[in-house]
């Protein structure tokens, strides 16, 4: 699956190096010619990214939830989903954590022996006490 974007990509560079219509370049890439035309009706953000790029510079290990509450704080309108999604576009997301030296991989490291696997088929059990045999 591609995105629109990189469909709209595609077929202007088909139409631009070799000359093709718009319905063969759509045709060859496999995009509708509706989704190539679409022009985004949303206004530019330019002052809220910046904003926001100028808090994350601020405090680097804030993630996009406390940098929309500060936000909030400043009276800014805008929702959680198109602060995440600014966030993410602007490439401010904090690096998840590692994971730490001392904590094993996996459990079959520790344990060579899997889980519900008999050691040998030939065990024999102890008979109960009492029992008739």
């Amino acid at each position: 699956m591609v995105s629109p974007t990189v469909e709209r990509e595609a077929v202007a560079h088909l139409r631009t190096r070799l000359g093709l219509s718009e319905r063969r370049a759509c045709r060859i890439v496999g995009a509708d010619r509706k989704t190539v035309r679409y022009r985004s009706c949303r206004p530019p953000e330019a002052e809220l990214r910046q904003r926001l790029r100028d808090l994350a510079n601020e405090r680097r290990r804030f993630g996009h939830r406390r940098l929309f509450v500060l936000l909030r704080r400043e009276k800014e309108v805008s929702g959680i989903d198109r602060i995440c999604r600014l966030d993410r576009e602007e490439g401010l997301a904090v690096p998840g954590a590692r994971p730490s030296a001392h904590v094993p991989r996996s459990r079959s490291r520790r344990d060579p022996t899997p889980a519900g696997r008999l050691i040998s088929s030939r065990i024999s059990w102890p008979a109960a006490a009492g029992s008739a045999s």
